[in-house]
């Protein structure tokens, strides 16, 4: 199982540079993978493309790109890019998105987007494999008048979504490569997630799905005060249907209550946790939470659990 880390340097003068630098202390300490998060900021493509190149030492990835107001053109074209700029260490992940961020930021209804996500990732695998697209959907169509090809990226694109809810698990099971699901702690993965998605996979005669388990935690001795400031950074996520069933399953009642705080006895145990729950990676997010010393602490810790 390997261990990597979400990367957030939003709050820096150049989030560029700053990103690079925290992937090399990433990879200085051990980890195997940096993500990237995706919502109206930085490109994630861009900046894992960017990362990959630095610091060839890191799997990189994204964390998760809505399907909404994206078309599979557009985002096979930056995927692919991003793989040829990292030689094959590139992993796209996918999201249905929010009702809050598409209608308000895009203006777009949210609607059928289990439909949408389904069209968006047959187009975007025949893009990715072949570089071409003849697709038409209900929601979505994709042609390809002239190549989409990337020179560099032939072997195409992991994709992953980030789906924790029974009609996303199944699509992404007959369609995906795996799956991304975050602040569902171990319970909801070994009783609901990980069974869905992988009866989906087996039905559709696809290989076992990899299980990109990411967590919000921290090493840290000041549990109460972290814990606190947790509870108000993860509250946005209490809104939205698919995490708050993923905190119900996983038998909290807060986001905070399923993110890992504690010293590194309590974090590497919730590790292996994930780990026995079917996690085949894990990917920790809000490490800077506490700080720059206890995020290094983190780091240093999860090192030591990456195979």
């Amino acid at each position: 199982m390997t261990v990597g880390v979400a990367l957030n340097a939003t709050d820096s003068d150049n989030q560029i540079d700053a990103t690079v630098r925290l992937a090399g202390e990433a990879a200085a300490a051990g980890l195997r993978s940096a993500w990237f998060g995706q919502t109206f900021g930085a490109d994630s493509p861009q900046l894992a493309a960017v990362v990959g190149r630095e610091v060839p030492a890191l799997q990189v990835g994204t964390s998760a790109i809505p399907v909404f107001g994206r078309h599979p053109l557009t985002v096979a074209s930056q995927a692919l890019t991003a793989q040829a700029a990292t030689h094959g260490r590139y992993h796209l992940g996918l999201a249905l998105g929010t009702r809050l961020l598409t209608e308000g930021g895009y203006g777009i209804p949210f609607e059928r987007p289990v439909a949408r996500l389904r069209e968006f990732l047959t187009a975007l695998r025949q893009l990715t494999e072949t570089g071409a697209a003849d697709f038409d959907g209900e929601l979505l169509t994709a042609h390809t008048p002239v190549p989409a090809r990337v020179p560099g990226a032939d072997a195409g694109v992991p994709l992953l979504v980030a789906a924790m809810g029974p009609q996303a698990l199944r699509v992404s099971g007959e369609l995906a490569d795996g799956i991304l699901p975050y602040l569902a702690g171990p319970r909801a993965l070994a009783e609901h997630i990980v069974p869905a998605v992988t009866g989906a996979a087996q039905a559709a005669g696809r290989p076992a799905p990899r299980i990109v388990a990411l967590v919000h935690g921290v090493v840290t001795d000041d549990v109460d005060a972290v814990r606190e400031r947790a509870t108000d950074a993860l509250a946005f996520y209490e809104q939205i249907p698919s995490y708050a069933r993923a905190i119900e399953l996983s038998g909290g009642t807060r986001a905070a209550d399923v993110a890992v705080i504690g010293d590194e006895r309590t974090i590497a145990a919730e590790v292996r946790r994930y780990r026995d729950a079917g996690a085949t990676e894990v990917v920790f997010a809000g490490t800077e939470i506490a700080g720059d010393a206890d995020r290094r602490r983190t780091w240093d810790l999860l090192g030591t659990l990456a195979d």
